[in-house]
């Protein structure tokens, strides 16, 4: 059979690809791989096309056998990669014979680490998007011991020749993410943007792909009450009364109704994608524009 089963799950290891942009009027995430820029690099290495889907881990990676003969690039958060308990390379393409086993270790630093493989990945599909949800339980089931994910066929490009670039583009121990002011500043007390320059905030072990949890400063709102359900994109900075911020992630829900009092872009989410429980964050505000009208 042309697939990959898994015979170690790990914390968390899920399906992942471009996600489902376009149905959040259905209350349906966006998902898709969590840090979007080492997804895709992988996919590139492998020969794949960019949308491919792959295997997203989580801190301690996840070991699987090849049902056929297919190369392999684990990317993402660095880790140490072994076929039949041989080293092999991180962030290179590696050939795996059918009934070889390759193990994904803990990752280094960062958290999420991602396993294309030449053909990309065919598990079953819900809405156009073969991406695991875990907010809407969409997509395949978190990965368990056992199963087995189709391969597609390989692909007409073959393996690039060429390996990540060096030094991996990482977190550290702090991450300065650009966030750009709004919707809701106005119902925000005059100090919390002062705040947000000034303050550190560090990841909750409570975070997921759904968001991340912050613990620091509370950023103080002019009214605690919940406001009617609002639309959430990816990146929102939403501020519940306790005043301790969540930064949304690929799993988002898409409404809520606490104030979002700013959003961070692309690159950053994809940073704090691999920002582990513990990791500092601080806010580099961008101020709303201040727009003028000619009489």
């Amino acid at each position: 059979m042309s697939a990959v089963e898994i015979l170690r799950a790990g914390v968390l290891t899920t399906c992942q690809d471009a996600g489902r942009p376009g149905w959040g009027h259905l209350a349906v995430p966006p998902s898709g791989a969590a840090d979007r820029p080492s997804w895709r690099l992988a996919n590139q290495l492998a020969g794949n096309p960019t949308g491919a889907c792959a295997l997203e881990t989580t801190l301690n990676g996840c070991t699987v056998r090849a049902h056929r003969n297919v190369t392999v690039v684990v990317g993402g958060a660095p880790c140490p990669v072994t076929v039949d308990g041989r080293p092999e390379a991180w962030g290179q393409p590696v050939k795996l014979k059918a009934g070889s086993v390759l193990d994904a270790g803990p990752a280094e630093v960062g958290v999420r680490s991602y396993l294309a493989f030449s053909g990309g990945l065919h598990p079953k599909s819900s809405l156009g998007s073969h991406s695991t949800c875990l907010l809407s339980g969409l997509g395949p089931a978190p990965l368990s011991e056992g199963d087995t994910i189709p391969l597609g066929p390989s692909p007409a490009h073959p393996p690039l020749p060429t390996q990540w670039p060096a030094p991996w583009a990482g977190v550290s121990a702090e991450l300065v993410l650009k966030l750009h002011l709004g919707p809701r500043l106005e119902l925000f007390a005059p100090e919390a943007a002062a705040e947000l320059a000034r303050g550190v905030w560090t990841v909750s072990e409570h975070s997921n792909r759904i968001g991340l949890r912050l613990e620091g400063p509370a950023l103080e709102r002019l009214d605690g009450a919940e406001l009617p359900s609002e639309g959430i994109v990816s990146g929102a900075l939403q501020v519940p009364p306790s005043g301790q911020p969540i930064l949304f992630g690929a799993d988002h829900p898409t409404t809520g109704g606490y104030p979002v009092i700013g959003v961070v872009g692309p690159e950053a989410q994809a940073a704090a994608a691999q920002a582990r429980p513990g990791t500092r964050i601080r806010f580099a505000p961008i101020p709303m524009p201040h727009w003028s009208t000619r009489n």
